[in-house]
């Protein structure tokens, strides 16, 4: 019973000691690296970190992130609905089409909403 596990420890083993050693190699190639202050700071992209580390985004961020993400997955569940419509079609008739048009009236509601707020509306 225990030739069984050997396999699986094996790996443990392996996984184990690649990490250890990976983490030792980092910890002595690091100490022997040159360093500056250059080097030390917080961005090596040519900027000096200048401001706050959370810049404040406004909320109408937000709100367009949430829309998308909303009719994104009305894309979602229409997709494989409009795959099997015609085998629902012969099995339950008329209901298929009442639920998705339901589904797609409800979510139509919410974008009319948000494009009243002025929700979609980049220049304000």
């Amino acid at each position: 019973m225990f030739e069984n596990y050997i396999p699986v420890l094996l790996q443990i083993l392996l996984a184990s000691g690649f990490a250890v050693g990976t983490l030792i190699f980092s910890a002595v190639a690091g100490k022997s690296a040159k360093r500056n202050a250059i080097k030390d700071s917080a961005y090596e992209c040519g900027m000096l970190p200048v401001g706050e580390s959370q810049p404040r985004f406004s909320v109408k961020f937000y709100i367009v992130a949430m829309l998308f993400v909303m009719f994104d997955i009305e894309v979602v569940f229409l997709y494989p609905w409009s795959i099997v419509y015609k085998d629902y079609l012969a099995a339950f008739g008329g209901a298929i089409l009442a639920v998705a048009t339901g589904f797609v009236s409800i979510l139509g509601v919410a974008f009319v909403y948000a494009w009243k707020k002025g929700v979609l509306d980049w220049k304000s």
